[in-house]
C-alpha cells in the first residue's frame, strides 16, 4: 500500500494529496466528535444504564401479561398490579432509556479535562439517574400506591415512587448542566462535526427548558386537585418541551447514520446548523406559554400541543428529504452497514407516520397513542442505529449477523402494525387508557383492529429484545482497546 495514504474515520484509504480537493469540492462529513478516554468510559456507563432500562421494561412487560393471567396474578402484589407494572414499564422504556442515551451522546461532546475532581463530578448524574430508575422499579413492589396514567410521565402516587422520580429528576438536571457547561466549542469554521456538536448542545438546552417547565408547573399546579388531574397538568408543559430534546437527538442520529452508510448529504454544515437552530427556537415558546396562560387552563394545554405539532416541522422535513436523497443511490451495502440503514429507514417511516396521525387526531381515542407511539419509536430506532454505529468506537465489537440486520425491521414493522391497529380502532371510537372488557369492542372491525395492534406489539417486543441481545453480544466480544482506538480515527 502507498505509504502516503491516510485512514479516514470509516476505514477508507485516501492518498495524502486529496484532503485539499475534498475540502473544496466534496460534501461535508457528518461524524460525531472523536472520543477521549474519559468520554468513552462515561459513554459506556450510560449505555449500560440504557440497556438495564430496556431489560427492566421487558421484565415489567412480562409482569403485565402475568397480571392478567388467572391463578398466576394471585402471587403478585395486591391491587391493580397491571396498571402499576404498566407505569414502570413506560417510564423505563421511554424516560430512563431516552435520558440514558442523551447522557451517552452528550458525553461524547464534553470538552476534555485533566481534573480528577471534574471527572468524578461528571459521574454524579449517572449515579443519581441510576438510583432513581432503580427506586421507581422497586416502588412497584414495596409501595405501589395508585397508578396514574398521566401523559409523558405516568406515576405511582406513593412516597417511594415520588422520591425515586425526584432523584432521577435531579440527576437529569445535573446531566443537562454538565452537557451545557462542558460542551465542546464549535469554532468559526463550521464543519460537519461542528454542526452535530451544535445539534447535541441544542438538545441539552431543550432539556433544560423542559426541566424549567416541570419546575414551573410544580410551583403553580393547585395541590388540591385530584391526583389524575394534578399529574396530568404537572407533566404536560415540560413533557411537550422534552420532545424537542429527543427530536434533536434523532436528527443528529440521522445524519450520523446516513454518513456511515456512505451517503452524501446535500446540505452544508451551516444549513444543518440553521435547521437545528430553528428546532431549538421552537422550544423557547414554552416559557412564553407559561407567562401567557395559567397552567390549569385549556389555552395552556392547547398552545403546548400546537407548538409541538408544528414547531419542529420546519427543521425536520428538509433534513429528512436530504437524508433520503443521500440514501437513494446507495446499493450493495457491506453487511455491517445494513443494520444502520435499516434503523435509519424505519426511524423515518415511523416518525413520519406518527406525525401524520397527529395531524388527524380528533377526540380522546386510541389514535392519540398511535401518534406518540409512532413518533417515540421513530426516535428510538434512530438511537438504536447510532448505538450500533458507536459500538466499535466504544471499544466493543461491531453489531453484525442476521439478527442485527433483521432487528430494526422487525421492531419497526411490529410498531407500524401496532399503530395501524390503533388508528383503525380509533376510527370506531375505541377509548385510550383502558384494557380488557373496559374497551367495549362492539364489532368485528374493532376486534380486528385491536388484534392487529396486539400482534404488532408482540413483534415489537421481540425486536426490542433482539436489540438488547445484539448489543450485549457485541459488548461481550469486544476486540480490545487497540481496535477501539482504530475505530475512532
Amino acid at each position: 500500500m502507498n505509504s502516503s495514504a491516510i485512514l479516514t474515520h470509516d476505514g477508507a484509504r485516501l492518498p495524502s494529496r486529496q484532503p485539499t480537493q475534498l475540502s473544496a469540492s466534496s460534501p461535508a462529513r457528518y461524524v460525531l466528535p472523536a472520543l477521549t478516554t474519559e468520554s468513552r468510559r462515561l459513554a459506556r456507563a450510560w449505555l449500560l444504564l440504557a440497556l438495564a432500562a430496556l431489560l427492566g421494561s421487558g421484565l415489567f412487560s412480562v409482569l403485565l401479561v402475568l397480571a392478567r393471567t388467572p391463578g398466576v396474578n394471585a402471587w403478585l402484589p395486591a391491587g391493580d398490579f397491571f396498571r402499576v407494572a404498566l407505569v414502570v414499564h413506560v417510564d423505563l422504556s421511554v424516560l430512563v432509556w431516552f435520558v440514558s442515551i442523551a447522557g451517552l451522546l452528550w458525553s461524547i461532546n464534553l470538552r476534555p479535562t485533566a481534573s480528577t475532581g471534574v471527572q468524578l463530578a461528571s459521574r454524579l448524574p449517572l449515579l443519581l439517574c441510576g438510583l432513581g430508575a432503580l427506586g421507581m422499579a422497586v416502588a412497584a413492589f414495596v409501595d405501589p400506591g395508585e397508578a396514574i396514567m398521566a401523559n409523558y410521565i405516568p406515576v405511582l402516587d406513593s412516597a417511594t415512587f415520588r422520591a425515586a422520580l425526584g432523584v432521577f429528576g435531579v440527576g437529569s438536571l445535573c446531566l443537562v448542566l454538565l452537557a451545557m457547561a462542558r460542551a465542546k466549542r464549535i469554532g468559526p469554521a463550521v464543519d460537519g462535526t461542528g454542526a452535530l456538536r451544535f445539534g447535541l448542545h441544542a438538545s441539552a438546552v431543550a432539556g433544560g427548558v423542559a426541566l424549567l417547565a416541570f419546575a414551573w408547573s410544580l410551583l403553580e399546579v393547585p395541590a388540591e386537585l385530584p391526583a389524575t388531574a394534578y399529574y396530568e397538568i404537572l407533566f404536560w408543559g415540560g413533557g411537550h418541551a422534552l420532545q424537542f430534546t429527543w427530536t434533536l437527538l434523532m436528527l443528529v442520529s440521522w445524519l450520523v447514520l446516513v454518513q456511515a452508510c456512505g451517503g452524501r448529504v446535500p446540505l452544508s454544515p451551516r444549513v444543518v446548523l440553521l435547521l437545528f437552530a430553528v428546532a431549538l427556537v421552537s422550544v423557547f415558546v414554552t416559557p412564553l406559554i407559561y407567562l401567557m396562560h395559567d397552567v390549569s387552563s385549556v389555552e395552556h394545554r392547547h398552545m403546548h400541543t400546537l407548538a409541538m405539532r408544528y414547531g419542529g416541522g420546519l427543521a425536520i422535513a428538509p433534513l429528512m428529504l436530504a437524508v433520503l436523497w443521500a440514501l437513494a443511490p446507495l446499493r450493495g451495502l457491506a453487511p455491517q452497514k445494513r443494520p444502520l440503514r435499516g434503523a435509519l429507514l424505519t426511524s423515518m417511516l415511523l416518525f413520519s407516520a406518527g406525525g401524520i396521525i397527529g395531524l388527524g387526531i380528533n377526540g380522546s381515542n386510541v389514535r392519540i397513542p398511535a401518534h406518540y407511539h409512532g413518533s417515540i419509536v421513530g426516535v428510538t430506532l434512530a438511537l438504536m442505529g447510532v448505538i450500533y454505529w458507536l459500538l466499535p468506537r466504544l471499544g466493543y465489537a461491531a453489531a453484525k449477523g442476521r439478527m442485527a440486520v433483521l432487528q430494526p425491521w422487525l421492531y419497526g414493522g411490529g410498531q407500524l402494525l401496532h399503530i395501524i391497529g390503533l388508528v383503525w380502532s380509533g376510527g370506531y371510537g375505541v377509548q385510550r387508557k383502558v384494557a380488557g372488557a373496559e374497551q367495549v369492542l362492539r364489532s368485528n372491525s374493532e376486534i380486528a383492529g385491536m388484534g392487529l395492534m396486539g400482534l404488532g406489539g408482540l413483534l415489537a417486543i421481540v425486536g426490542g429484545l433482539m436489540f438488547a441481545l445484539v448489543v450485549i453480544a457485541a459488548m461481550r466480544s469486544r476486540p480490545g482497546a487497540a481496535a477501539g482506538r482504530e475505530c475512532t480515527s
